[in-house]
């Protein structure tokens, strides 16, 4: 099978590509090499056996000949990072919207075409995850984002409204789009082109909606996404992990191997046009506990004060229902939070100790008033 990633170069599409190859995949790689991920001078390891294509998703020319005999093309290409989104908000549509409109259009345009394309999408479509009633009444319930004035106030968690407290629960595939982030609000868009335009290509869709994505290759130089690789950052150099809120805000933590994992499935799986799935861990892990765990395993020895500091756009709670993953492709993660962050750590010391960048980065969103 002929299989094309965009964003190929990044975390996830490396390694998907080194599960890909073996199985017998011709893969090949379409991937700008943002500096802010890759460095100035990119030094990016290309998996045994693929092929990189250096070029942009709003300027595929380059790649027409590979993507006019792909098979399934993975769409990874995108922009992430919540507090960033709020003020590159022309940038991120570009290259998340328009990105993906450029594909459908060059796709459009050739003689054959990729009989599937699987996106990877993000469970902050949500917005916030689901609730119920602590009393047990009702059904489901879906709050709306929490705004600036809210946050000023230090109103973490969320009521009914007639002041019943709320219980998060796992979020199924059936809750609603409530972006509260521009980028949340560019992998809906996402979804929707791709829903409305590959029947006009002649492809069918796949949309997976990621959890917390992590592990052992991801950026340790982004200062905007990867809150793993920013807290293991600060902490090798004796800088304090920071706890936005009250530390007890929760996310649901994937191994990348598992969402690779998830991939593959989806690619090699018979499914219907337009299925949409959730891919993590299933598991809800406060900001508190994922700090704690990951200094524990590295063995670091840090301050961890718990800040009162938000960001306009995060959500309070938020982690995947699996169950249609699980019936569809067969989805089960492997990887336990304390077995990832292992991993993650035995790789993560053995790169070198990049300037830690998070005081810029809330510098930017304070200045453009998203924090306080």
């Amino acid at each position: 099978m002929k299989t094309v990633i965009t964003g190929g170069a990044g975390f996830i599409g490396s390694r998907l590509a080194k599960r890909l190859v073996p199985a017998g995949h011709a893969v090949t790689l379409i991937d700008t090499l943002s500096p802010q991920i890759h460095g100035d001078l990119p030094d990016v390891s290309i998996p045994d056996g693929a092929t990189l294509i250096r070029a942009s998703v709003n300027d595929l020319e380059p790649a027409h000949a590979v993507l006019e005999q792909a098979d399934v093309i993975v769409h990874l290409a995108a922009e992430t990072g919540t507090g960033q989104s709020m003020y590159r908000v022309t940038h991120y549509v570009a290259v998340n919207e328009l990105g993906t409109a450029h594909l459908l259009e060059t796709l459009g345009r050739l003689p054959r075409r990729a009989r599937k394309i699987v996106l990877a999408s993000s469970r902050s479509v949500y917005g916030e995850g689901a609730y119920r009633r602590r009393d047990g009444t009702g059904g489901l319930v879906q709050p709306a984002p929490r705004g600036m004035e809210t946050l000023q106030a230090g109103q973490w968690e969320f009521t009914a409204p007639d002041g019943t407290a709320l219980q998060p629960v796992a979020t199924p595939e059936t809750l609603a789009f409530a972006p509260a982030s521009i980028y949340a609000a560019t992998k809906a868009a996402q979804e929707l082109l791709l829903l409305a335009g590959c029947e006009s290509v002649g492809a069918k869709a796949t949309i997976l909606r990621l959890q917390n994505v992590y592990g052992e290759g991801q950026s340790l130089r982004n200062p905007y996404t990867g809150i793993i690789s920013i807290f293991f950052n600060q902490a090798r150099q004796g800088l304090p992990i920071n706890l936005y809120e009250d530390g007890l805000a929760t996310r649901d933590f994937v191994h990348v191997d598992d969402v690779a994992a998830a991939f593959a499935a989806a690619i090699d799986a018979d499914l219907p046009h337009g299925v949409v799935m959730n891919v993590g861990s299933g598991v809800a892990t406060s900001i508190m506990e994922l700090a704690r765990t990951l200094t524990q395993v590295a063995g670091f020895d840090v301050p961890q004060p718990v800040s009162g500091k938000f960001r306009l756009g995060d959500i309070r709670h938020n982690w995947a229902d699996l169950e249609r993953a699980t019936r569809h492709i067969g989805y089960r993660p492997g990887v336990t939070l304390e077995q990832g962050l292992g991993r993650f750590v035995v790789w993560a010391k053995g790169q070198p100790t990049y300037a830690d960048r998070s005081a810029e980065a809330e510098r930017e969103l304070r200045e453009k008033g998203l924090t306080a």
